[in-house]
């Protein structure tokens, strides 16, 4: 059973991962954006859409949310482009007055076991294609669909490459106040190329380096919604997450072993499985006092592993951290104690994989539950939920 459960845990920790994050600024005087990112991850692709509605506010917001729902719903059921474009570009009303499309859109599509990526962009400022830190000229091939001409791209992703669409509010930073034209795409250009001297290591980095700057040349004053996503190639940040012993007992080693070969991050949540991964390691699990608070048991410190925590408590608040931050590294709050330290694991690590023991506690057993359901199980399920709403790998095994 242990042999065939390690090809799942290879699985979780594939070399290469399309890190993918987008960041907004909204136009002056208006709450909702009128631009829209989406992104779905399957086994096979990923699929990105940003949107641009004509306008800022309400109406803005509408049809660009309806672009990219329609757009990712159609793509991720493998309809072929034409159609997907035909349906989108034929749904949107056009502007009388301008005789534009109400929405504009940016597609990216990476196959993800060739690496191959496929760009379509529908009147959306041109994509930018780093490779080695620098911007590389992609091909470009017109189509016209549905009467509209629309820009394909294609390409291969290799470790280190990036891809980011712009909105372009971003390109009309600076619009009349430190250049005439805007801060223009040529010079995002040579922006971005700087960031990747400096600090391209995610790209939450990239993303909001960009629009920190484009920000600063509005002076605060956001003239236009303001977009960009990005997707960079790194390698994986895996994490195991071992909490809750073994519902047999003999086999508690055999889960240690998984966990201490584990190739990322270990964490142990849990005083009895840390014993039982302490006994492994012929170790006694050193407490850190200064980690105590008054409703948070303190972390331990095995050598195998990365973090050492109690289980319930400290799963529960942990979860409740990453639900106020909203899983944003910055927001995380700055004591060091065993749920934040959980919730920094846990957002740091861009796959996760839960080994969840079902050996009941009945110290932590709800009288109001069947007794086959724990509240370790309920917990750990929650977290799960939460983290792939907010696009992590998750895995799950019960043992």
């Amino acid at each position: 059973m242990v042999t065939g459960l390690r090809h799942e845990v290879k699985d979780v920790v594939r070399d290469n991962f399309f890190d993918i994050y987008d960041f907004s600024l909204n136009k002056k005087g208006e709450e909702l954006c009128g631009d829209k990112v989406k992104f779905i991850k399957t086994e096979d692709k990923t699929i990105i859409v940003l949107s641009d509605g004509l306008g800022s506010g309400v109406k803005a917001n509408i049809l660009a949310t309806l672009t990219t729902e329609i757009l990712i719903t159609m793509l991720n059921a493998d309809v072929p482009l034409a159609e997907v474009i035909e349906t989108t570009i034929g749904t949107l009303p056009i502007c009388k007055v301008r005789k534009i499309a109400y929405a504009t859109f940016t597609i990216i599509r990476i196959n993800h076991k060739t690496n191959q990526f496929t760009v379509i962009n529908f009147d959306n400022p041109p994509i930018f294609y780093f490779k080695k830190g620098r911007i590389v000229p992609i091909e470009k091939r017109v189509e016209k669909i549905f009467n509209k001409e629309v820009i394909i791209s294609e390409g291969y992703l290799e470790r280190g490459d990036f891809l980011g669409a712009v909105s372009d509010g971003v390109l009309y930073a600076g619009l009349g106040v430190l250049m005439n034209f805007g801060w223009g795409w040529d010079n995002i250009a040579k922006y971005l190329e700087g960031v990747f001297l400096r600090d391209a290591h995610t790209a939450r980095n990239i993303v909001q380096k960009v629009i920190r700057e484009t920000y600063s040349l509005y002076q605060g004053q956001i003239g236009d919604d303001a977009t960009f996503v990005g997707v960079y190639v790194r390698r994986r940040n895996p994490l195991m997450l071992f909490t809750g012993p073994p519902l047999d007992p003999s086999k508690d080693y055999d889960y240690v072993e998984r966990l201490i070969s584990f190739p990322g991050r270990k964490v142990v949540c849990g005083g009895t499985t840390g014993n039982i991964v302490g006994s492994y390691l012929a170790e006694e699990i050193e407490i850190d006092i200064s980690t105590i608070r008054p409703d948070l048991p303190p972390i331990g410190k095995l050598s195998e592993v990365d973090l050492v925590t109690e289980g319930i408590l400290t799963i529960s608040k942990g979860l409740e951290i990453l639900k106020n931050c909203n899983c944003d590294i910055d927001r995380l709050p700055s004591d060091k104690n065993g749920a934040v330290l959980l919730a920094k694991e846990i957002i740091m690590a861009d796959a996760i994989f839960f080994l969840v023991g079902q050996q009941i506690n009945e110290f932590y057993q709800n009288p109001l539950l069947p007794k086959n359901i724990s509240i370790r199980r309920n917990l750990v399920e929650e977290l799960i939920k939460f983290l792939r709403e907010h696009k992590k790998e998750v895995q799950l095994e019960y043992c």
